[in-house]
């Protein structure tokens, strides 16, 4: 009897630790940013609270690395920006995945009008200065390096395929925000500002909502 209880015990436990392998969180976990725009609150029922109609969802699905003690970890000089994009021209916004940005509604950035869909999302790091980019090259879900066509991260970027680029606004705050993050800020129904933070910075571009 005791043979088979701490048998029954023995594959408990291995049963728990290959859960816990399965659930393991990844080094750079995945994030969204969402907001709604377009829409207005209706209340349906005399007295009851209002609800949100007819809005139009932007989303932003990337990954988000997390500093574990590091510092600087944009760099200086000619070196600025090289650690985080790996060498490449531009930066993944982020870890791992090529960064999307899907938009049900036309955007109006930096000038340029985006009609609803999907978007790749790259910044080109220089010191001071951060354009943000929107892109319409194909991606990989999973990296293929014999894949030289579609994206991974900022691997294979090629800037024929950019809709926009646009400075963004850059400032230094007196906090560090351990894990890259991504926002919207300063909202309404007519646009606002897509924002993101990470260590000791803070990059910001505003947009409004298209016809």
């Amino acid at each position: 009897m005791k043979r088979v209880m701490w048998a029954a015990v023995a594959a408990m436990l291995m049963a728990s630790l290959a859960a816990a392998q399965q659930t393991q969180m990844p080094a750079s976990p995945r994030g969204t940013a969402a907001t709604q725009v377009g829409g207005k609150w209706v209340e349906e029922k005399p007295g009851a609270a209002p609800r949100y109609r007819e809005g139009k969802w932007i989303v932003v699905d990337y990954g988000r690395p997390i500093l574990r003690g590091r510092t600087g970890i944009f760099g200086k000089g000619a070196e600025y920006g090289k650690a985080i994009s790996g060498g490449e021209s531009v930066w993944r916004v982020g870890a791992n995945q090529t960064t999307r940005m899907r938009t049900e509604t036309p955007l109006v950035i930096g000038g340029k009008t985006l009609a609803a869909g999907e978007y790749s999302m790259f910044i080109e790091l220089k010191e001071g200065a951060w354009t943000l980019i929107l892109s319409t090259q194909p991606y990989q879900e999973k990296y293929d390096p014999n894949d030289k066509t579609k994206t991974f991260g900022g691997y294979n970027y090629d800037p024929k395929f950019d809709v926009a680029r646009v400075p963004m606004r850059l400032q230094t705050i007196d906090l560090s925000v351990d894990q890259f993050t991504i926002g919207f800020i300063n909202m309404t129904q007519q646009g606002g500002t897509l924002a993101m933070w990470w260590e000791s910075q803070m990059a910001s571009v505003d947009f409004t909502v298209g016809q």
